[in-house]
């Protein structure tokens, strides 16, 4: 009935396997991928919330704005701020991530056949992902510090033509 084609593979392993499906051990196999999504999920939720409250406040900034340069300083806070939402908004990412990946490499040394020799591996690749959540965080405060420290060019007198 069956031939050696890829589909023809799947379908007998399908039907094969059908009768041993445990739809109970298949949802607990999935609860920490659903739960990862809802966390990205409300991650973003939050984020784009974040970002259109800044926006709705830019713009009542800038319609209440009687003169350029008050429009100006209006632009000039929501850079600011942006700024600051896009840094807040990156280390949150960073740390789910980390966070995520943690649990990700505790379940691969609870499921592994030896958990005691995978042990100084997982504690190397969790070392490293905390280590480069770290470096991230430095990072960004570094350039914001220096995005801060930039003072803007005096202005000058153009050459009358």
């Amino acid at each position: 009935m069956f031939k050696n084609t890829p589909f023809e593979a799947i379908a007998k392993t399908l039907s094969e396997s059908a009768p041993k499906f445990d739809p109970a051990a298949m949802q607990q196999a999935i609860r920490p991928v659903q739960d990862n999504l809802k966390a990205w999920a409300d991650l973003a939720q939050s984020q784009a919330s974040e970002a259109q409250a800044a926006l709705l406040e830019t713009v009542e900034a800038v319609k209440s704005a009687k003169d350029p340069q008050a429009a100006f300083e209006a632009f000039k806070s929501s850079s600011e701020a942006a700024m600051a939402m896009f840094a807040k908004n990156l280390k949150d990412a960073a740390a789910l991530s980390v966070g995520q990946f943690h649990g990700t490499v505790d379940a691969v040394q609870k499921a592994h056949p030896s958990p005691e020799a995978f042990a100084p591996i997982a504690k190397n690749l969790k070392s490293a992902a905390s280590q480069a959540e770290s470096t991230l965080d430095s990072a960004m405060e570094k350039g914001a510090s220096m995005a801060a420290a930039v003072v803007p060019a005096p202005k000058t007198k153009r050459a009358a033509k």
